[in-house]
């Protein structure tokens, strides 16, 4: 199987390293096109050409995600994928300008670094195509579970927007101290500002601009900011049963 995939970034190579197939890098980046191929023995091709693939990936920003599939779709003889993360606005773009081919969007909820783990599968128009890749994925050891556009994208307003402006703000707002004064709550939430401040804005940034969360974190933090300690008390019990693990309730 012939795969090009559209961006050489981290998440590119990423899936480049997981499927068993020959792979083409294009990127707006020369450089880091042939990087990428020459980690998998591939090659590079324009990012304007003709060449057409039997699968074609798109490893691109969101904000970028919506033309890169209409510019590329042409390219794509069987399937057409993206890993960008918001999976909406992509199978909406993917039934436009891809309508007679495969048609899967796939998430890893990880950073590449960290891979294998889970990938939110939307398999908008499966086929022999993706299911090969699919399974490559399943092969290296990743777990795809299905999902829809829309459950996905609403998750991703809680897992990704609301927590990553929590550990954002929270990392704006206190300040250092030194390690013997920590408690573990504030050494979790330490680790938690490395992890996501170890990456790139972009990625953050496009998040934020792509779901909700942000706002909902910012207006909860001011009722807790303005409680009294009646209305406190209230708060933090309402937490505590939001969060409440069914299989820990004795009643």
């Amino acid at each position: 199987m012939d795969v090009l995939i559209v961006g050489a970034g981290a998440m590119g190579r990423w899936f480049a390293d997981a499927i068993g197939a020959s792979v083409a890098f294009a990127d707006v980046d020369d450089d880091a096109a042939r990087a990428a191929a020459e980690r998998v023995d591939g090659r590079t091709v324009a990012l304007d050409g003709t060449e057409r693939f039997d699968a074609v990936c798109l490893a691109v920003p969101m904000s970028e995600l919506g033309a890169a599939i209409e510019a590329q779709a042409p390219r794509a003889e069987e399937a057409i994928l993206d890993v960008a993360g918001v999976m909406a606005p992509a199978i909406a773009a993917m039934e436009v300008h891809a309508p007679d081919v495969e048609r899967v969007s796939l998430h890893p909820l990880f950073a590449p670094e960290r891979a294998p783990g889970s990938i939110a599968v939307v398999a908008d128009r499966p086929g022999p195509t993706t299911d090969r890749l699919l399974a490559d994925l399943e092969a290296a050891g990743n777990e795809p579970f299905e999902t829809t556009a829309a459950d996905h994208d609403a998750a991703m307003e809680s897992v990704q927007a609301a927590a990553h402006a929590a550990v954002l703000a929270f990392a704006l707002a206190a300040e250092p101290v030194p390690r013997e004064f920590e408690t573990p709550v504030y050494e979790r939430l330490r680790e938690l500002v490395g992890t996501v401040t170890d990456g790139t804005p972009r990625v953050y940034a496009d998040i934020q601009e792509e779901f909700d969360g942000a706002r909902d974190v910012a207006a909860t933090a001011r009722r807790v900011a303005d409680a009294d300690r009646t209305a406190f008390g209230t708060l933090y019990r309402e937490a505590g049963d939001r969060w409440l693990d069914p299989g820990d309730d004795d009643e």
